[in-house]
């Protein structure tokens, strides 16, 4: 399955997708320091700058066909940091607010699944109203959609890290065919059903323990722009699972 991995940053879903087999047709990303990150390592992938300006018709113009789309949108609007500088306004925010540009592009794409990742607090933010957005705008496009926390001390790391991982895919694809949007006070903070499976068999790895960036030299080339690109990554194992079960459905595994 070919993949377009927005707000790419430097790579990780990219990452995790191709462990699982899938192929990355495209990135998108904005911050010149991430591209530099993306384009060394996949130097061969086409970077679109800007979101806004990307759309199904210029992919096809390209030659690039899309199956899955994948990306974690800026949480600046929805996470509890944003609270402390008055700035929490939720998926009508100025960065959260894109959003509405990656649900454009899943009802112009129209692809087989769409993996959504971002902080947990999106979750009972105005009283659940900022998720029930995304629910509905999916339901517009008639899509269905599983959802689960997963934090990376799940597969073993020594922070907690929790983040809300979203699958979307068209009506017919899903276990229950509803295209109605969900009120999630009512159903809680999870909704795992079969791509989450895999969740079931996260087993607790050692990992190795790395100083942190900030702490390997004094002079470090691009220290501040190393930390903001490993703080907005996500943790490729999990988004490696996940696209385990998808592939597994698809028996291409």
């Amino acid at each position: 399955m070919n993949n377009l991995d927005l707000f790419a940053g430097i790579g990780g879903f990219s990452l995790g997708m191709e462990k699982a087999g899938f192929k990355t047709a495209a990135f998108c990303e904005i911050e010149p320091y991430c591209k530099k990150v993306i384009s060394q390592r996949w130097p061969e992938v086409p970077i679109y700058d800007d979101i806004r300006e990307l759309s199904a018709s210029r992919l096809v113009a390209d030659g690039i066909r899309i199956d899955t789309i994948t990306g974690g949108f800026p949480c600046q609007d929805v996470s509890a940091a944003g609270s402390m500088w008055g700035k929490r306004q939720g998926t009508d925010g100025e960065r959260s607010g894109l959003w509405a540009e990656f649900a454009r592009l899943i009802g112009e794409i129209k692809p087989k699944y769409a993996i959504v990742e971002n902080v947990p607090a999106i979750l009972t933010g105005d009283s659940g109203r900022w998720f029930g957005r995304i629910l509905s705008d999916l339901a517009a496009l008639r899509y269905d959609a599983e959802w689960h926390s997963i934090p990376a001390s799940a597969l073993g790391a020594c922070h907690h890290r929790e983040r809300l991982w979203i699958i979307a895919y068209p009506n017919k694809q899903g276990l229950e065919g509803g295209s109605e949007a969900r009120d999630v006070r009512e159903e809680g903070t999870q909704r795992r059903y079969q791509f989450f499976a895999g969740c079931n068999r996260i087993q607790r790895t050692e990992w190795t323990v790395e100083p942190p960036v900030c702490r390997v030299v004094n002079g470090l080339p691009k220290r501040s722009h190393r930390l903001k690109g490993l703080g907005n990554a996500i943790v490729p194992q999990i988004a490696e699972i996940i696209g385990e079960e998808i592939m597994a459905k698809h028996n291409y595994v």
